[in-house]
């Protein structure tokens, strides 16, 4: 779910209308470790907060596992700041936030390096 471009927060001709650290209050560390692969998934409880409207958007993502790295990109935000909205959500108990799986598995080569032509394909 993008976020809307005709509500308040953006503008197609001027973009964003307020400073992306504005919407955490200048904050730039979160208090939850978090990477962009982190996955995060709504608690189903109400935040015992009142949300801006970045963080209401943020767990409106959440209903099924979502990156941290998803979120900032829908919100066309700084992954720092998608990090801090989220540490936040954390914090009141609306989402849960784990770092992803990760086997050991050796990474395919050949997979790689089809992924870097695809790209390049794009650009």
């Amino acid at each position: 779910m993008p976020v809307p471009q005709d509500g308040p927060l953006l503008d197609d001709a001027a973009g964003r209308l307020i400073r992306p650290y504005t919407v955490s209050d200048g904050r730039t560390r979160p208090t939850t470790v978090l990477d962009l692969l982190s996955l995060v998934m709504a608690t189903g409880s109400d935040p015992h907060v009142p949300l801006g409207p970045e963080h209401t958007v943020a767990l409106e993502l959440c209903g099924g596992p979502t990156s941290v790295a998803e979120i900032a990109a829908h919100l066309r935000l700084p992954a720092v700041i998608a990090k801090v909205l989220v540490s936040d959500l954390v914090d009141c108990g609306a989402v849960t936030a784990h770092a992803p799986a990760f086997h050991d598995m050796p990474t395919d080569r050949s997979l790689l390096e089809a992924v870097l032509d695809g790209l390049r394909r794009q650009l």
